[in-house]
Order: C-alpha cells, then sequence, then structure tokens
C-alpha cells in the first residue's frame, strides 16, 4: 500500500502538536465545497472553504466560511482594519499561496496571513478545512487552529436577509 503524502498543513498540525483526521475523496480537478461535504458525508454548516483577498495596503488576508456561505467583503475588511478588500483572482492563487484552488488551506502557505475564521465556527468542537491538496480535507478543533496560526473568531458572512 502507498504511503499517504503529508501536506505542508499536516506537517505543520503535527510539529505545533495538533490532533486532526483526514478525510480523502476522488477527483481530479476542482469541485465546489458543498459537493465535497456531499461526498464525504459532512454536514456543510460544519465544512469550511478558505478564500484569500487583498486589501486595499496589498497585505493578503485568508478566510474560512461555512461553504454554502459567502463572504461578506465589507466585513471581512473591517474585521482586519482594512478599507477594502477583493478576492484573489483563481490564476493568482497559487503564486500568492502555493496552493491550488480547491486545495487552499490557511496552514502552511508560503506565508502565514491573518486569518479571520467565521464566528460560528467558535462554537464548535471540530470543524472541516481543506487539507492542502484537492482531494484531502482535515478535521480538526477550531480554537486549536485560531490559536496555532495566531486568527481570530469574527461574523464576516453576507447576511441573508
Amino acid at each position: 500500500m502507498a504511503k499517504e503524502v503529508k501536506t505542508n498543513a499536516m506537517r505543520f498540525l503535527e510539529q505545533k502538536k495538533i490532533p486532526y483526521s483526514m478525510n480523502t475523496y476522488e477527483c481530479d480537478e476542482f469541485i465546489d465545497g458543498i459537493t465535497v461535504a456531499e461526498k464525504l458525508g459532512q454536514d456543510p454548516e460544519f465544512t469550511f472553504k478558505t478564500l484569500v483577498a487583498k486589501g486595499k495596503s496589498g497585505t493578503y488576508y485568508c478566510f474560512l466560511l461555512p461553504v454554502a456561505k459567502e463572504l461578506d467583503l465589507k466585513k471581512a475588511a473591517k474585521s482586519v482594519g482594512e478599507k477594502s478588500v477583493e478576492l484573489l483572482h483563481v490564476k493568482d492563487i497559487n503564486s500568492v499561496t502555493g496552493y491550488v484552488r480547491g486545495g487552499c488551506t490557511p496552514i502552511g502557505m508560503k506565508k502565514q496571513f491573518m486569518t479571520v475564521v467565521h464566528s460560528s465556527a467558535e462554537a464548535l468542537s471540530e470543524f472541516f478545512i481543506s487539507g492542502g491538496r484537492i482531494g484531502t480535507q482535515i478535521k480538526l478543533s477550531p480554537t486549536a487552529l485560531v490559536s496555532a496560526i495566531r486568527g481570530k473568531f469574527d461574523d464576516i458572512l453576507l447576511s441573508s436577509d
């Protein structure tokens, strides 16, 4: 049996002694987070996507939110102290983060960016995030993640009025 190749995210978690488990799924290219959650039998409310944005200052930020929700760019900007933020174009994800679309995670990027996790995760004992490559999800404690990457929890979702 082939040995599972660890991602930078997994190596980081092991180095910090943060417990995690891994879920994998068959996939050759990007699929949306809701489909991933369904494939793995995960609740989409506990499955979070990583979005990378660039602030007006030129600084990059990561935002984690449930896969079925949308990021409120104004709330996101306010949360990180920027006048505005705009999502990174898909073609720029790899050069900025070292990851590809669908495999982007706030752990083990080329550089650790300020990360904001939606406040709904703060009450969860575990949630799922990308494992650092397409086809891999990591289940871990949101509070352990935020502590390890010096992130924070905040309300960054677009209101569904």
